[in-house]
């Protein structure tokens, strides 16, 4: 039978999922970040799947969504993007050592995933911290600041106001620079990292992920299958079943 228990990790609201019968073991964690606008119980299937196979599945609410919502339209969330996954990547740290030190972690052997957002913050969480094992990011971007600017072009291409100075604008792409895995890809140090995007997604641009994948590719040389992108022909903005296993696949193999 498999667990699934709402608590909170310091002020965090979580998911725990895991089999009934591990519930007090030392095993290995996943971490699965939802995306922007979503909820971390919209994501059980991955959780499901992560846990059959034997893993310990924290599901973190971000900031200002779900039971952490402040009733924010989705433009006023939008602006606050970033701050969100920043928010993510340090909270990250706090539920690893919170769950290590009650002997529940393998500290070895620690996974993030996520989608969208949450796999954008997986990306900038492998950029800061070296105790993650192996990463899965669906539908992320590695270039943070690249994408910043991408948003900000987004955004007056519908009139809408930014609210922000030059000065605020040039101080977020100065914060994001220190998790940017595109300007910092030797932090990956030759850990397991997939990637899998759909080719037609309009939210988090695929050319993007695949130009680091592509660039970053002969750093892995030697390290056969730890560095992987499936591409999606017919996806948009949505990761399909076969995303959703490859993951699960991807954590099983190498962690």
């Amino acid at each position: 039978m498999i667990l699934v228990e709402k608590k909170r990790i310091q002020h965090i609201p979580v998911l725990h999922i895991v089999k009934q019968k591990q519930f007090s073991d030392r095993m290995p964690l996943v971490v699965f970040l939802h995306g922007f606008t979503s909820t971390k119980e919209r994501n059980m299937h991955y959780a499901y799947l992560f846990a059959e196979k034997g893993f310990r599945v924290i599901m973190p609410e971000a900031k200002y969504h779900g039971t952490r919502g402040k009733g924010l339209t989705e433009n006023e969330l939008g602006f606050r993007f970033w701050e969100i996954v920043i928010t993510s990547i340090e909270e990250l740290s706090m539920i690893k050592e919170e769950l290590v030190g009650e002997g529940l972690v393998d500290p070895a052997r620690i996974g993030v995933a996520g989608t969208s957002m949450g796999g954008i913050t997986t990306l900038g969480a492998m950029a800061k911290y070296d105790w993650i094992t192996a990463g899965v990011s669906l539908m992320g971007n590695p270039a943070f600041e690249e994408f910043a600017l991408w948003q900000l072009n987004e955004i007056e291409k519908r009139n809408v106001k930014i609210g922000l100075s030059q000065e605020q604008i040039s101080s977020l792409l100065n914060q994001l620079k220190q998790y940017d895995l595109s300007q910092q890809p030797e932090k990956l140090n030759k850990r397991p990292l997939l990637f899998w995007h759909g080719k037609l997604d309009p939210v988090v641009p695929y050319q993007s992920a695949y130009h680091f994948y592509e660039q970053n590719r002969k750093s892995y040389e030697g390290t056969e299958g730890l560095f992987e992108f499936i591409s999606d022909e017919n996806a948009g903005h949505n990761v399909s079943n076969a995303g959703v296993e490859a993951s699960a696949n991807w954590f099983e193999k190498h962690i």
